[in-house]
């Protein structure tokens, strides 16, 4: 591929109107194991503000660079090591977590996962991230079961409403918090048993109540710092906190601030959870050199064709907000912020 491109760049942080510009620029070559995807639907995340605002960010980017951590369109190009995927309707994860606002963007073929015809417009690019982040936290570190309990955060979120629909699907009790009752009427839509506002109402009491003291099987967090020690009161015995995400405070990501002892006592598992994958002859190389463990392309792919299944047999369904052209993206993370939106803000081209 050869020419420009239309990309919303951030040149220096900044609110989302004034911050971000529609520059044109060079359409970007793939690298090795990586491919090149011209994106029919972008989907908007939370961390991608920090990459407009600034913020805790593992990696910072040097401007001017866009933001844009999934993309979902079709492999024009491909790198060496790539070529399996090359005419392929893909959902992936971007290069280094941003550039996705383009017409065209860098994704690691590792993270890139085939999103089949049957599955339209805006469906195909609001599912990957919410439903993986639910599934990798709900099966894969908890091992939900049937008749187990779980509460959620953030419940009429991307990931919220994706977790209420998988843990439904395990035969699990949910309890979800929302701030709204526009949000609480979408959980119990969606499955949830009990609804709480969390603005007016206490969820430990709450929870304690319904569960006859017991507290909850799991809990899926994240919101974080705001929520997080009523939640750990709020754990059964040998229950599971699903480390999310840290939307209420993302500078203590980075911070020693969870106590050794309140986990301790609460005679519970924290299980942390990070969606990324790495080709699979990878994975051991990043545990080597990093320290980290990455989940796998084959993860990855078993739960793409799971999703798929649940999706076309009409069990799970995506919860979304807004579809906008992508000449309103910066109005778009304005309503984000503000906290405007339910379910996923999706731009089409």
């Amino acid at each position: 591929m050869s020419g420009t491109m239309k990309a919303w760049r951030t040149h220096a942080y900044g609110e989302p109107v004034a911050a971000l510009k529609l520059d044109t620029v060079e359409i970007p070559e793939p690298g090795d194991g990586e491919v090149l995807i011209k994106a029919e639907g972008i989907p908007l995340n939370l961390n991608d503000l920090e990459r407009i605002r600034g913020g805790n960010m593992m990696a910072e980017p040097k401007h001017p660079y866009s933001p844009g951590m999934e993309v979902m369109g079709m492999v024009v190009a491909t790198g060496p090591r790539a070529e399996a995927l090359a005419g392929k309707r893909v959902a992936a994860i971007t290069k280094g977590a941003h550039g996705g606002f383009a017409e065209y963007s860098i994704c690691p073929a590792g993270g890139a996962f085939e999103m089949p015809a049957e599955i339209p417009m805006p469906d195909a690019a609001a599912i990957f991230f919410p439903f993986h982040l639910a599934w990798l936290g709900l099966y894969d570190r908890a091992d939900l079961k049937s008749g187990e309990t779980v509460l959620i955060h953030a419940a009429a979120g991307g990931a919220g409403s994706a977790a209420i629909q998988l843990a439904v699907q395990r035969g699990a009790r949910v309890f979800a918090t929302a701030g709204s009752d526009d949000k609480l009427a979408l959980c119990r839509e969606l499955g949830a048993e009990v609804a709480i506002n969390y603005k007016t109402e206490d969820f430990l009491k709450i929870i304690l109540e319904k569960t006859g003291g017991k507290g909850v099987d799991v809990v899926f967090d994240n919101v974080g710092e705001a929520v997080m020690q009523k939640s750990f009161h709020a754990i059964a015995y040998n229950g599971r906190y699903l480390m999310m995400g840290f939307a209420s405070n993302k500078l203590v990501v980075d911070e020693k601030f969870i106590v050794p002892r309140t986990v301790s006592l609460g005679n519970f598992h924290l299980c942390g959870v990070l969606l990324s994958y790495a080709a699979d002859p990878a994975v051991p190389m990043m545990k080597a050199h990093l320290g980290w463990n990455f989940a796998s392309t084959s993860l990855g792919a078993h739960i793409t064709r799971s999703l798929v299944d649940l999706y076309l047999a009409k069990k799970i369904h995506t919860v979304i907000g807004k579809v906008v052209d992508f000449s309103r993206v910066p109005q778009a993370f304005e309503d984000m912020a503000a906290a405007k939106t339910t379910g996923r803000i999706v731009v089409r081209l």
